[in-house]
């Protein structure tokens, strides 16, 4: 596994080339294959827009702060953020419909998009921050 610290970026959406970077350069030192390296782009591409555009509302200099790993199995992803608390795993599950995914909350469609793409996906709110887990299988 990479040892390499969480950066740090701001929740804006120039920002958001900084991030898909990261992942890039993260999965092209470990040699991930290049569906896998897109996937997880498209997952850190939703969960920072949905801070920048749900949880901020708008651009700001709050921080994002993302660590990437990759073993010979997984790709690893910690995300965090200081919007306000939001726990996506439990807005899935009382989601009851499609119809309520669209009234209640617009970024519901990326998030089941994420939930499916991830083997693993945990939530914690913890000194202020939103704190998501992710891993997705590589090859998957």
């Amino acid at each position: 596994m990479d040892a390499d610290a969480p950066q740090r970026l701001r929740a804006r959406m120039e920002d958001l080339q900084v991030a898909r970077a990261l992942a890039e350069a993260v999965c092209a030192r470990q040699g991930v294959a290049a569906g896998d390296t897109l996937r997880l782009v498209l997952v850190l591409e939703e969960l920072f827009t949905n801070t920048v555009m749900h949880g901020h509302r708008r651009d700001c200099d709050a921080p994002v702060l993302i660590g990437l790993q990759a073993s010979e199995t997984h790709l690893h992803l910690r995300y965090a953020d200081d919007a306000p608390p939001f726990d996506p795993l439990h807005y899935l599950k009382t989601a009851s419909s499609e119809e309520d995914v669209e009234r209640e909350h617009p970024g519901g469609w990326g998030l089941r998009l994420v939930a499916e793409m991830t083997e693993r996906f945990d939530y914690a709110h913890v000194g202020g921050f939103n704190h998501l887990t992710l891993a997705l299988k590589r090859g998957g």
